[in-house]
């Protein structure tokens, strides 16, 4: 039986088996706001190689509500975020500077993984670079309220471009290497 909401049915069935799935993503995220390796000119995190990479690998819902429920997680409370609970938690943290990222996270796990399906690796490339256009455009946007806007690109951006350059090609290594692996063991 279907109610008027549409939380009863097949509909729910189908969310209710991706809950599972959608709370591991989110975990996996936030250990990759934890991970921060050495690169120049600041350290990079693997946030966005986690994003893209679920996006591409569990298609635009799971990846959506995977970043959701991270993003949940972080404004009830839980040191989730990069650099958090040093640098605050919870909503303080997200209408910080870095809010906009967050947001444009949320934005880039719907669109890749909406612009990817079904495609080869060229298709998944421009998918993640237009995704990483969208988390760049919303966290730039965000950022202006917290530093002049002459130097946005330079705080924002710039730092960060070539790091996230690399983490598309990792995740489009990944996604190869995935489907890859799915095909030969369907043979």
């Amino acid at each position: 039986m279907m109610s008027r909401t549409g939380l009863v049915g097949p509909g729910a069935r189908t969310l209710y088996r991706h809950l599972p799935l959608t709370a591991a993503l989110a975990a996996l995220i936030t250990l990759a706001a934890k991970v921060q390796v050495p690169f120049w000119p600041v350290p990079m995190t693997m946030h966005t190689l986690a994003v893209m990479t679920i996006a591409l690998l569990a298609g635009p819902r799971v990846a959506v509500g995977a970043m959701a429920a991270y993003l949940a997680a972080g404004a009830a409370g839980l040191p989730v975020f990069s650099g958090s609970p040093a640098r605050g938690i919870g909503i303080a943290y997200m209408a910080g500077p870095t809010g906009g990222y967050l947001l444009g996270y949320l934005l880039a796990a719907g669109l890749v993984g909406w612009l990817a399906l079904g495609g080869g690796t060229l298709r998944r490339v421009l998918a993640m670079l237009a995704g990483l256009a969208v988390i760049y455009a919303v966290g730039a946007a965000w950022l202006s309220a917290f530093v002049p806007a002459d130097k946005v690109l330079a705080v924002g951006v710039l730092p960060f471009l070539l790091g996230d350059l690399l983490k598309i090609g990792v995740a489009a290594l990944l996604a190869a290497l995935w489907t890859r692996m799915r095909g030969k063991g369907r043979a």
